[in-house]
């Protein structure tokens, strides 16, 4: 069983599942059980795959813990950005309950544990998009913080997930 730390991270990945351990302890597990195959399997060959290590992952493999929350932090703004500036009763009851069971199915037990708890003491907030897109920005800030990453600047979170920076540079 895995036990998880304060902030829900577990203390010793699950290292059957891809999606709650990072791809570089991941790889380096996979490769050490390959090459045990593979020293078992004919000894003479027993320093095959060691060209390999340092290559990186193909682009289409399965999702890591980073890129899986990339990939969400991308849906979930981009949510954000694009929802009502005056929502309905409905859409508002929706987004709440896509939250509810979004951090209940999250592929990553520990984060979806760890999302669970922020949901509680922090409540989504829906009643207009600058509200939605706010609450969303401040939470993805308190993620990062318990990561030791950088905190973004909230005042900017429509020009990086809806219209695009100032710059012209999307455009």
């Amino acid at each position: 069983m895995t036990s998880y730390d304060s902030y829900g991270t577990p203390t010793k990945p699950d290292t059957n599942c891809r999606t709650c351990t990072d791809f570089k302890f991941w790889s380096k597990q996979q490769r050490q059980m390959f090459q045990k195959t593979t020293d078992n399997k004919n000894a003479a060959k027993s320093g095959a795959g060691d060209s390999n290590d340092n290559s990186l992952p193909r682009e289409d493999c399965p999702l890591d813990k980073s890129k899986l929350g990339q990939s969400t932090w991308g849906l979930l703004h981009t949510m954000a950005a694009v929802y009502s500036d005056n929502p309905t009763d409905n859409q508002k009851s929706d987004i709440k309950t896509f939250f509810d069971v979004f951090s209940r199915l999250y592929p990553c037990e520990y984060c979806a544990k760890d999302f669970r708890k922020d949901l509680r003491e922090n409540p989504v907030k829906v009643d207009s998009q600058h509200e939605f897109s706010q609450w969303l920005c401040q939470f993805h800030n308190r993620v990062n913080a318990k990561l030791g990453k950088a905190q973004f600047d909230c005042s900017k979170v429509n020009e990086r997930w809806r219209d695009g920076w100032l710059d012209g540079s999307c455009d």
